[in-house]
C-alpha cells in the first residue's frame, strides 16, 4: 500500500493503481462512477458526508475498530477519560506506554483517506467554484479533521498532498496552522457572502450534511469557534499570532460562535452508522471510564456523574462509580477483573452523535481569551467560566444547584477496590468556584479542569488540553512500560509514525522528524507542546 496521502495524488492524477486501497478505507464503495451521481448531486453528497463521519471515524455494519484504535485506545486514554480492561497485546500496549505500530498509524490513514481524500474529489468536481458554499463547509471539515491529525504527530504532508504520486514533503506543524488560519479566511468568507447575499443552491444540501442540516449560519459560527479552538492551542508556541486569531474568531463582524447547545459540532448516526465510543462499550465491553473523571466527579459531587458515568456491576464492589487507572491492567489480569467498574452512563445510546465541539468549550475558550486580556472576550473571565459550566450542565440535563458557589470540595483519591496498589492519592486541590483573586496559574487550572470536565467524552481535544496547559492533573499510569522512554509525570506527548511511513516514504519522512526537532517517539512534544 502507498503512504495516504499519495493515494490522493493518484486519485487527483487520474490513476488507478491505488483504488483498491481507496475502496477498502472508504464508506461510499458502491461501484458507481462520479458521473453517475451527477443527476442527484450525490457527486457532492457522498463524498461530504464521507468527511464529516470520519472527523471521528465510525464505520457502517457495527464494526468501529477503527475508531478504536484511531481514538480510543489512545486520545481517550491519554486524557484520563477512558481505560480498556481488555489486556490487549498480553497487557502491552498503548495504555501503558509499549506503543502499538499498529494502532500509530489509524489517525494518519484516516485523514488522508477517508477526509483528503474525498474532499480532493470535490474539488476535482468543481465544488469550490460552482457551490462556494459547499465547498467553505468541505475546507472546514478538513481543517477540522487534519487538525487532529498534526496534533497526534506533529509535521504531515499537507501543502503537497496530492500534487505527485510519491515523495510527498512533510510541512512544519508551525506552517500547517497558519495554512489552517488561511483557509479559515476564505471558507468564512465564502460562508459570509453566501449568507448576506441570500443565495440558494440548486440542492437541499441539509440531505448531505449530517451535522447542521445545512444551516450554513451555524456553519459559519463553527468555523469561527474551531478558528478558537486552533488559537488558543498555539498560544504558548506563537501568541502573537493566537492573539490575533482568536481576536478574528470572536470578532463579531465575523459571524459569532456556538454559544447555544443547539449549535454545537456533533455528527448525526443513523442507519448501519453507530456511535462508536459507545459500541465498544455496549457491545464489547472494550472500554470503561477512567480513573481520573471519576474521582473528579466523585470528589466534586458532580450532577454529570450518571448522565457520564454508569455504576459498577462487579459482584465484588458496591455499586458505585469506579474508573480504571490507566495503564493498570497488565498481563497478569483477564478481562473480567476490570469488566464490571464504570460503563458510560445514562446519556449515551447508540444513537447518540459523535461530538466535535460543544458550546461550553466556547464559553472555556472565551475565559481563556479574558484571562489572558485580549480584546473580544464577551465578558469577564469569571462570567465566560461560569457560562461553560452552566452552559454544559444544560447539554446534559441535569440540576446545577449550588455547583459554582463550592469552594470547598476537591478531587477525590484513587481507591482501586480490588487492586490496592493501584491506590494514589488526589494529584490536585483544586476546587470549583471562580476565585479572582488567584494567581493566574491557579485560574488556568480552575479553568481547563472543568473544560476538560465539559468536553467528555472526547478525548482526543482532552489530551491536545492536557498536553498544551498540563491540567488537569492526571494520575501518573499505573504501569509504565515504555522502556524510560515516555516519564511518569508528563505522559505520551504525540504517537510515533506509522511503520507504514518508513517503508515507502522514507526519505520524506526523515525530513518530516528532523521539523519535528527530536526522535520520532511518544515522549517528543510538538511544536505547540511548549513546558
Amino acid at each position: 500500500m502507498k503512504p495516504y496521502y499519495i493515494i490522493i495524488a493518484v486519485l487527483l492524477l487520474g490513476a488507478t493503481a491505488c483504488t483498491k486501497n481507496f475502496e477498502k478505507y472508504n464508506t461510499d464503495n458502491t461501484g458507481i462512477s462520479t458521473g453517475q451521481l451527477k443527476p442527484d448531486y450525490n457527486d457532492v453528497g457522498i463524498y461530504l458526508l464521507q468527511a464529516e463521519r470520519s472527523i471521528i471515524n465510525f464505520s457502517g455494519g457495527g464494526d468501529p475498530n477503527s475508531y478504536q484504535v484511531q481514538q480510543n485506545l489512545n486520545a481517550d486514554i491519554f486524557s484520563g477519560y477512558f481505560m480498556s480492561p481488555n489486556p490487549f497485546n498480553g497487557g502491552l500496549n498503548n495504555s501503558n506506554y509499549f506503543m502499538m505500530t499498529g494502532w500509530n498509524g489509524e489517525a494518519m490513514k484516516v485523514g488522508y483517506l477517508n477526509i483528503m481524500s474525498p474532499i480532493s474529489k470535490l474539488r476535482a468536481n468543481r465544488t469550490d467554484t460552482a457551490y462556494p458554499a459547499v465547498w467553505a463547509v468541505a475546507q472546514i471539515i478538513q481543517i477540522a479533521g487534519m487538525s487532529r491529525v498534526t496534533d497526534i504527530y506533529g509535521p504531515i504532508p499537507y501543502s503537497k498532498a496530492g500534487a505527485s504520486k510519491s515523495d510527498i514533503p512533510y510541512d512544519s506543524q508551525e506552517e500547517i496552522y497558519k495554512r489552517f488560519f488561511l483557509e479559515l479566511d476564505t471558507a468564512t468568507a465564502n460562508l459570509q457572502n453566501f449568507i448576506n447575499k441570500g443565495e440558494t443552491l440548486p440542492f437541499s444540501f441539509g440531505n448531505f450534511d449530517m451535522v447542521y442540516s445545512g444551516d450554513f449560519t451555524k456553519w459559519l459560527q463553527f468555523a469561527n469557534s474551531l478558528r478558537l479552538r486552533l488559537a488558543l492551542h498555539i498560544v504558548k508556541a506563537d501568541e502573537a499570532t493566537a492573539k490575533a486569531q482568536a481576536e478574528k474568531a470572536l470578532n463579531p463582524a465575523n459571524g459569532g460562535v456556538i454559544t447555544a447547545n443547539s449549535g454545537n459540532m456533533a455528527v448525526r448516526v443513523g442507519g448501519s452508522f453507530t456511535n462508536p465510543l459507545v459500541y465498544i462499550d455496549r457491545n464489547w465491553a472494550d472500554t470503561r471510564i477512567g480513573a481520573d473523571i471519576a474521582c473528579y466527579l466523585n470528589g466534586y459531587n458532580d450532577p454529570r456523574i450518571s448522565a457520564y458515568l454508569g455504576k459498577s456491576t462487579d459482584k465484588t464492589i458496591t455499586s458505585q462509580y469506579i474508573g480504571i487507572r490507566s495503564g493498570a491492567v497488565t498481563g497478569s489480569n483477564i478481562k473480567d477483573d476490570y469488566i464490571g467498574y464504570s460503563a458510560l452512563g445514562s446519556a449515551f445510546s447508540l444513537t447518540t452523535p459523535i461530538q466535535i465541539m460543544t458550546a461550553a468549550e466556547v464559553y472555556f475558550l472565551q475565559a481563556e481569551v479574558a484571562l489572558r486580556g485580549w480584546a473580544n472576550a464577551g465578558g469577564s473571565a469569571q462570567e465566560m467560566y461560569n457560562q461553560g459550566v452552566t452552559t454544559s450542565m444544560n447539554q446534559w440535563n441535569v440540576a446545577i444547584g449550588n455547583y459554582l458557589s463550592d469552594a470547598t470540595s476537591t478531587p477525590a483519591a484513587y481507591v482501586d477496590p480490588k487492586f490496592p496498589a493501584n491506590d494514589k492519592a488526589a494529584q490536585s486541590a483544586i476546587t470549583i468556584k471562580w476565585d479572582d483573586a488567584a494567581l493566574f496559574d491557579v485560574k488556568m487550572e480552575r479553568l481547563i479542569t472543568q473544560k476538560w470536565i465539559a468536553m467528555f467524552p472526547e478525548g482526543q481535544e482532552a489530551w491536545t488540553e492536557h498536553r498544551r496547559t498540563g491540567y488537569p492533573k492526571l494520575f501518573p499510569v499505573a504501569h509504565n512500560q515504555s522502556g524510560g522512554v515516555v516519564k511518569d509525570d508528563e505522559g505520551v506527548r504525540r504517537l510515533p509514525y506509522p511503520q507504514q511511513e518508513y517503508n515507502t516514504n522514507a526519505t520524506e519522512l526523515k525530513k518530516g522528524i528532523s521539523l519535528l526537532g527530536d526522535a520520532d517517539n511518544a515522549a517528543t512534544r510538538v511544536w505547540w507542546d511548549k513546558k
